[in-house]
């Protein structure tokens, strides 16, 4: 396995993560925004975010809050 890489451009606001330089056979649209690269086995091998801003930030905020309010349970408790 190689080891993974990730691209960010900025232009079009798309992440590429990639977890192989084996080429890319087909792919599977996993959300809006969102492809998985499959190999000729059917094996992930990256992964595109378009919109990749908007899409860390919502992740960062959503994580943030969970552990937000999983303080204030223990603190409160």
């Amino acid at each position: 396995m190689n080891k993974p890489k990730m691209a960010y451009f900025e232009k079009e606001d798309i992440l590429h993560l990639v977890i192989s330089d084996e080429p890319e056979s087909d792919s599977l649209e996993l959300s809006p925004n969102i492809t998985a690269e499959l190999n000729h086995n059917g094996e992930l091998i990256g992964i595109e975010i378009l919109n990749a801003s908007a899409f860390v930030q919502e992740a960062i905020l959503d994580s943030s809050s969970a552990k937000v309010l999983s303080l204030s349970k223990v603190q409160t408790s």
